[in-house]
């Protein structure tokens, strides 16, 4: 089977600013995600997470080695992806039903067909009656569910994801993330989801990357045997305290490494 993405010894070096020194984010990471997977990745702070869906995404361009999309080597990686970052960047003089249009509109959707489109899938995820809305009359997950249905909308077989819940309270997190698997369930797009939380990467994940303290590389891979579908119960399983214990290990060992090179 090819893989959807893979990375190739890549290295990503910042240049410097200033009178500082050249900045190793990445050195010689190797990672793959095959179709259909979700995979997480997790890492200290500055271990380079962001960076490497910024250079999948085409944002960046690594310094060495080389991305693969679908077993390729491309011109353009940027048209390939969705992409949702942390903030759920919503314009606050737009509709939520606009704000959801407008990913498709940048693509050349005509207006009409854009906001009917983004009528049908706000109600199909429960959001058809805050379509008239604006992002300052919903709450924080309802921005972030909107904002989501706004890069679902794309239609892109593969969805980058940074820490999309991470500003998010615990409770409305985790009714976040049972809501992001439960869209997950119905077609399986291969989705790469950055997070700082070790129980989020465990409970949506099939396998969970571990990044080392900068210059960041993959250190460890985990295979989630977690049965699916997966809710909210799962968290106290015995099998998910083994897991969460071997992630929790290695990003430790880890952060200590990160906080005494600083």
């Amino acid at each position: 089977m090819t893989n959807k993405v893979e990375l190739k010894s890549v290295d990503k070096v910042f240049p410097p600013q200033g009178e500082g020194s050249p900045v190793v984010a990445l050195a010689n990471t190797d990672m793959h995600v095959r179709p259909k997977e979700f995979v997480s990745i997790v890492g200290p702070s500055g271990c380079g997470k962001s960076t490497i869906l910024n250079m999948i995404a085409g944002l960046l361009d690594p310094s060495s080695g080389e991305i693969f999309i679908d077993g390729k080597v491309v011109p353009d990686r940027r048209k390939h992806f969705g992409y949702m970052f942390q903030k759920d960047l919503l314009f606050p003089w737009r509709t939520i039903r606009d704000n959801v249009a407008l990913g498709i509109e940048v693509l050349g959707v005509p207006q009409k067909e854009a906001r009917e489109r983004a009528l049908a899938i706000l109600q199909e995820f429960g959001l058809g009656g805050f379509a008239n809305n604006y992002p300052s009359q919903l709450s924080g997950g309802m921005r972030q569910r909107a904002a989501l249905m706004r890069t679902l909308l794309c239609d892109r077989d593969t969805l980058l994801l940074d820490e999309p819940f991470g500003a998010l309270d615990a409770l409305t997190r985790s009714v976040m993330q049972e809501w992001l698997l439960s869209i997950w369930e119905k077609d399986h797009r291969t989705i790469l989801f950055i997070t700082h939380d070790i129980e989020e990467s465990i409970f949506l994940s099939d396998r969970v990357l571990m990044m080392s303290a900068r210059p960041g590389r993959i250190k460890m891979e985990l295979e989630i045997d977690l049965p699916r579908p997966r809710d909210h119960t799962i968290l106290t399983a015995p099998r998910f305290s083994e897991l969460k214990r071997i992630v929790l290990d290695q990003i430790y060992e880890e952060s200590v490494k990160a906080a005494s090179s600083t």
